[in-house]
């Protein structure tokens, strides 16, 4: 399987597993790992949702080698009748239509759109093992995936606007510095103290952390996020469609 599902108690773990791609993301596993959010935010036995990658990688981004097969349950059909896309579908799906705490547990290196998927999460944590990367001015492209409005959010606006256009690899203790993250922990321990931490948040009322949630989104949401990512989509393949990114 694309994404592996486990369920501990109320905490459910929705594990990006392509470990010999470094969990890059080809159509058929974006689309899955949007459809497991949907599922598990309508299962009200699951009270909060943690996302990790199998083996050394969180999520290495867009797969650039075109590998994999296409067609998935949500698939083309989906991918014509939205254009928010699936990367668009991070963002939204994480946060607006997900009312339930969602934590990264970043295992590993994320860059890109991979990136976009961890800072779509609540709350993350992160290995110190990890590395972060946005990687959208190596290959002549914009930011998509949220990062246009979760990086200024969590960032600030310069120290995102640097990290972008300097293409910087930002390891974990600079990352928690900067506010890209909440915690680091040795890689070592991670899988134990991700797993402890979905558990501690899962002990308290699923209604006061719901609730909890929906206010504090709503309190920093003032930009339209649909809007936004329309406008991510509709700047990146702009980029790709230049000379610069085809160099």
């Amino acid at each position: 399987d694309l994404v592996a599902i486990e369920d501990r108690g109320h905490v459910r773990i929705i594990r990006l597993n392509r470990p010999d791609k470094k969990n890059a993301l080809n159509e058929a596993l974006a689309w899955r790992v949007v459809t497991a959010v949907e599922e598990a935010a309508r299962d009200d036995d699951v009270w909060v949702i943690g996302i990790t990658g199998t083996g050394d990688a969180f999520c290495a981004g867009l797969d650039l080698s075109g590998s994999g097969e296409r067609a998935t349950p949500h698939g083309p059909i989906s991918d014509r009748l939205d254009d928010i896309h699936w990367v668009g579908r991070f963002l939204l799906g994480l946060r607006d239509d997900c009312d339930k705490p969602v934590v990264a547990g970043i295992n590993g290196v994320a860059v890109g759109a991979g990136l976009g998927l961890a800072m779509a999460c609540d709350i993350k944590l992160m290995s110190d093992a990890a590395r972060l990367m946005a990687g959208y001015t190596r290959i002549g492209g914009s930011p998509d995936g949220g990062l246009t409005w979760t990086l200024p959010l969590a960032m600030g606006y310069e120290p995102a606007m640097r990290f972008m256009l300097e293409n910087r690899t930002v390891e974990a203790p600079e990352a928690l510095e900067l506010g890209m993250v909440g915690e680091i922990c040795p890689a070592a321990e991670f899988d134990d103290r991700f797993r402890a931490y979905l558990d501690q948040l899962a002990a308290w009322s699923p209604f006061s952390i719901r609730m909890t949630k929906r206010g504090m989104h709503r309190a920093v949401r003032a930009v339209d996020l649909e809007a936004q990512v329309r406008l991510e989509l509709g700047n990146i393949r702009r980029c790709f469609e230049t000379e610069d990114a085809k160099e």
